[in-house]
């Protein structure tokens, strides 16, 4: 009897889990996916140039394998003449966030030990955006990051009941980023923005998981810190959150920030390119 039950209550957290991605706009990938990088990733013979001195570090959102999520930015940074590299971490992004972090960090250090770069800049998407932060932030980045662009980042979390409903299915990295939870006020606690990287945080008005969509936004100098709404500059782009790492237009975002000492120019007038 107490084995049935079992398999109910797999099968219900299961089954609720699934309705929260899919409430969320999310969808996890295929698992045979896992251990694929993203065309253009992980040559580890790769040597960064002097016009492109830090290699390019992409993390990945919750749920996310880094296949699915960096198949159209990974190979055009490559074309770009950027070293990329990617990585799976935290059980698809579940773990605690702390704990992905640490995956993080010794990423980068293999990074940096292959292309013998001084530092590396990391683009990020959704948690993926955010967790840098902690690796930033308590875990020695700071001397490591050159640039860090989020690209809907959940900075300040979301308000979005439905990031509970995943975290009670097991996903302690949805319960991390509720708006207001204890991993974030560690987080955001002052400073918010450590001096050492250059920070830009891409965010969408129609962002339908980070909400609201200006918790992507960060406090910081200007010097070193830019916030992006993608809208400001294309009033019509309909970008969504699971849209934003293949939208031409955070694309061109990306690559003003990677591209120029400093984070993204906040002058920058990219070519409007919709993606809805």
């Amino acid at each position: 009897m107490r084995a049935i039950r079992t398999r109910r209550t797999t099968r219900l957290l299961a089954t609720v889990t699934l309705a929260a991605l899919s409430a969320l706009g999310l969808t996890a990938a295929p698992a045979g996916a896992a251990d694929t990088p993203p065309p253009g990733a992980n040559n580890w013979s790769c040597k960064p140039d002097s016009a492109h001195p830090q290699p390019v570090v992409l993390v990945n959102g919750t749920f996310k394998t880094s296949y699915e999520n960096w198949l159209t930015l990974s190979p055009e940074l490559a074309a770009a003449g950027h070293c990329v590299f990617s990585f799976e971490y935290g059980d698809l992004e579940t773990a605690p966030i702390p704990d992905s972090a640490a995956e993080l960090r010794d990423f980068v250090n293999a990074v940096l030990g292959a292309t013998g770069a001084k530092k590396v800049d990391i683009v990020g998407h959704s948690q993926g955006g955010m967790m840098p932060r902690y690796y930033v932030k308590f875990l020695g980045g700071a001397t490591k990051v050159d640039d860090l662009v989020g690209i809907v980042p959940s900075n300040h979390g979301t308000t979005n009941p439905l990031a509970l409903v995943a975290g009670a299915t097991l996903c302690p990295s949805c319960v991390d980023q509720t708006a207001g939870s204890e991993f974030l006020q560690k987080l955001n606690a002052d400073p918010e923005t450590p001096v050492g990287p250059d920070y830009t945080a891409i965010a969408t008005r129609y962002d339908e998981v980070v909400l609201p969509h200006t918790s992507a936004f960060l406090d910081g100098p200007a010097s070193y810190v830019t916030n992006v709404l993608l809208q400001d500059r294309c009033p019509l782009d309909l970008t969504e959150h699971d849209q934003a790492p293949k939208s031409p237009l955070v694309e061109q975002w990306v690559l003003n920030a990677l591209d120029r000492r400093g984070p993204a120019d906040p002058a920058f007038v990219p070519r409007c390119v919709s993606m809805g």
